[in-house]
C-alpha cells in the first residue's frame, strides 16, 4: 500500500533534457504520461514540471541547478528510487507551496465540494492525494459523512473543519492525516476509530486542554493523546466501538463493554494504568446511544469517558471513576451522571 504523499529529494542537477529523458520518457512508455504547464509560479529560482497520465495520476517536479523534489501518486521513475523521502515542512518553503497550490487546484477539480473546506482540504490532502487512498478518502467523507450516522457531509465535514483550523494538529499533520489511511476500499470501521481522535482532540481542546499526540509509554507503546493545561498533566487512549447493525454483539451496551474490555485487557493493561480510556459510541444512532446513556454500563478500566459526540458540535457522556480531566469546562462535555 502507497503512502501518504511526501516529497523526494535528489542532490543533483537536472537539466531540461535530463528532466524529458529520465522521467517523461519512462513514464510515457509506462502509463502514458504527458507534459502539462503548471497552473502556478512557484517563484525564486525554481523551474517545475507537471505530468499528467493517462490513468489520472499526477506528479510534480522542480528543480534548480543543483537538486530537485519529486512528488507524485504514480510510479517512481528508475532515476529516483534511491532517494531520500522528505515531508512536507522539511522542503523549501517555495516547493512545498507550490506543490500544495497544484494538488489543491486537482483535488477541488476532482472534488469540487472539497473546495468549501480550505483546512480539510489541507489537511488531509497527502492522503486525499495518495496513490491508493485518493478515491476512498474522499469518499468517507463524501459519502459516510466522515463515520457520523444520520448526517450529511457537509454538517460533519464542518464539524471538523472548525476543529482543525484552530492549528491543534499542524505540527502533526502528517501523523494525524496517515491514520486515515491510504486504503484502495474505504473502511469505515478503521477511517471511523480514526476520526474519534479527532473527536477526543476536539473535547479536550474544547476543555482547555493543550494536546500532543503519540505519546510513547515505558512499555514500548504509544497512547493517542496528552492533555495539559498548567496543574494537569492526563495521558489519553481512544476507542470507538462499532454500532451494534454491524458487530454480533447483543445490543449497544454489550458492545461498549466489549469494545471498552479489548482495550483495556490489550494496550492499557500493558501500560500498567494512568491512563483515561475514552470511549467514543458517536457511531451509534440515537436510539442506541439512549440504551447506553440510560443504563451507563462499567466498561473495566477506571479512570473513563464515554461519550457521544454530534457534528453541532453536542457531545454527551458519562463518568466511570475519578477522571482528572475537567471536561464539563466550557461545555465541552454535558454529562448526564
Amino acid at each position: 500500500m502507497a503512502q501518504p504523499l511526501r516529497f523526494r529529494y535528489s542532490p543533483q542537477s537536472w537539466s531540461e533534457q535530463r528532466v524529458r529523458q529520465d522521467i517523461l520518457q519512462p513514464l510515457r512508455s509506462n502509463i502514458g504520461a504527458r507534459a502539462v504547464s503548471p497552473r502556478f509560479d512557484i517563484g525564486a529560482d525554481w523551474s517545475t514540471h507537471r505530468f499528467e497520465m493517462q490513468n489520472g495520476d499526477l506528479a510534480l517536479f522542480a528543480r534548480n541547478d543543483s537538486e530537485a523534489y519529486w512528488m507524485g501518486n504514480t510510479e517512481t521513475p528508475s532515476s529516483l528510487w534511491r532517494t531520500d523521502k522528505f515531508g512536507w515542512d522539511e522542503v523549501p518553503y517555495h516547493v512545498a507551496r507550490w506543490t500544495q497550490r497544484e494538488l489543491l487546484a486537482t483535488l477541488h477539480e476532482e472534488d469540487p465540494w472539497l473546495a468549501d473546506y480550505p483546512y480539510i482540504s489541507w489537511f488531509f490532502l497527502p492522503v486525499f492525494m495518495s496513490k491508493d487512498g485518493r478515491e476512498s478518502t474522499r469518499a468517507f467523507f463524501r459519502e459516510h459523512a466522515a463515520g457520523f450516522p444520520d448526517a450529511g457531509r457537509r454538517e460533519t465535514t464542518r464539524f471538523f473543519e472548525e476543529f482543525l483550523k484552530t492549528g491543534v494538529f499542524d505540527d502533526y499533520r502528517h501523523v494525524m492525516a496517515g491514520k486515515l489511511g491510504t486504503s484502495n476500499h474505504v473502511d469505515r470501521v478503521r477511517m471511523s476509530a480514526t476520526m474519534a481522535e479527532f473527536i477526543a482532540a476536539k473535547i479536550l481542546t474544547d476543555a482547555g486542554y493543550e494536546v500532543v499526540p503519540e505519546i510513547e509509554v515505558t512499555t514500548g507503546h504509544s497512547l493517542d493523546f496528552r492533555a495539559e493545561d498548567g496543574e494537569t498533566n492526563a495521558l489519553v487512549e481512544v476507542t470507538r466501538p462499532q454500532p451494534p447493525t454491524n458487530r454480533s454483539a447483543a445490543g449497544p451496551v454489550a458492545a461498549v463493554r466489549d469494545t471498552a474490555e479489548t482495550k483495556t485487557n490489550g494496550q492499557l493493561a500493558k501500560h500498567g494504568g494512568g491512563a483515561v480510556l475514552f470511549v467514543d459510541c458517536s457511531s451509534f444512532r440515537d436510539d442506541s446511544w439512549a440504551a447506553v446513556r440510560d443504563e451507563r454500563p462499567d466498561v473495566r478500566h477506571r479512570p473513563a469517558v464515554v461519550y457521544r459526540a454530534r457534528p453541532d458540535g453536542h457531545v454527551e457522556g458519562y463518568r466511570k471513576g475519578s477522571v482528572p480531566l475537567d471536561l464539563e469546562a466550557n461545555d465541552a462535555v454535558e454529562f448526564v451522571d
